[in-house]
């Protein structure tokens, strides 16, 4: 058995017709093309990330949750329901706009077999000024008048339209219709499932130069007609070494936390952590080494790490399982 320890990967790249080459702003070597997506820490059919340090280089996420299971994911973690592991963590870089969408919940009669619902959560990492999201629909609209405005060509007028800046944080349930527009780049966390289903696409070309797929019979479907359970919030933090709960679902809990020197925590053996580096540098240390991160990093703790210090001057989020 393997002695546990902080997991860094090499990220899976996905070229996007909204995205671009900013994701070369945290020291990855991305293929060419506009790539809008890293897989940093993945374990699914569409994008696996692979082991990029210690002895178990070189290994997919998914190698190690054959060979290592519960010790390393904890017992929640290794219960997934698709014996995947049950997080996808993404970051994504927005030159464009994205397609308005909505992803259905784990019940949904129509997914694919083996494919879970999409519950998500953004943290904004950069935001060019101006910015904005999609964000819902508005007030009172139903079905039928979701259906009216998509059939009518005129979506637009039934959506809210957010600003968006640095440091914001965007709850996702299953439901809400939403888009990432341009000018954001954003950490994703997510259920690890790969189904989204597009009302509108802008009417614009995909990378094979063919209008990409849209699913409106599916959107209107699962859409959360009235309050998804969709929430916002600025996350300026009032000290260092504390936890700010920035959103809590079945699925994950996500918190930001600021690094100012060294910080002891402690991984539990129900659950890994995640922790992703937003901003600045610093080190992660446990009883057998230490990792250098900086920002765009993501880590997987093992569940049985035990002891752990993070060191440096650093915002960090941390997921876990609830």
């Amino acid at each position: 058995m393997v002695t546990p320890y902080p997991l860094k990967f090499q990220p899976d790249f996905k070229e996007r017709v909204w995205g671009g080459r900013a994701l070369e702003q945290f020291g990855f070597s991305i293929p060419e093309g506009a790539i809008g997506e890293a897989w940093t820490i993945a374990d699914h059919a569409n994008g696996r990330s692979t082991v990029a340090n210690g002895p178990l280089a070189g290994k997919g996420l998914d190698d190690i949750r054959a060979e290592l299971g519960t010790a390393w994911f904890g017992s929640k973690g290794s219960a997934a329901k698709n014996g995947r592991f049950p997080l996808l963590i993404k970051l994504l870089d927005c030159q464009d706009d994205l397609s308005v969408q909505v992803h259905p919940n784990d019940s949904y009669e129509r997914l694919t077999e083996g494919e879970l619902g999409k519950t998500e959560m953004w943290y904004i990492l950069d935001a060019a000024p101006g910015a904005t999201i999609i964000y819902g629909l508005q007030q009172g609209v139903d079905r039928d008048a979701f259906a009216k405005a998509i059939a009518e060509d005129r979506i637009m007028d039934v959506l809210e339209v957010v600003p968006v800046k640095t440091g914001d944080s965007f709850y996702i349930p299953a439901g809400t219709v939403h888009a990432l527009r341009a000018g954001v780049l954003v950490a994703e966390i997510q259920q690890n499932s790969d189904t989204t289903y597009r009302v509108y696409d802008y009417n614009r070309p995909g990378l094979d130069g063919k209008p990409r797929e849209l699913h409106i019979e599916d959107s209107l479907n699962v859409s959360t007609y009235g309050d998804s359970g969709a929430s916002r919030m600025e996350t300026t933090l009032d000290s260092s070494h504390t936890w700010l709960k920035l959103a809590e679902s079945p699925y994950f809990l996500t918190e930001k936390g600021q690094v100012d020197g060294r910080w002891q925590l402690h991984a539990s053996p129900e659950s890994f952590v995640i922790h992703i580096i937003c901003e600045g540098s610093g080190s992660i240390t446990w009883e057998d080494g230490t990792l250098e991160v900086k920002r765009g990093d993501s880590l997987l703790i093992p569940a049985q790490l035990g002891e752990y210090w993070l060191e440096g001057n650093m915002t960090v989020l941390r997921s876990q399982l609830p």
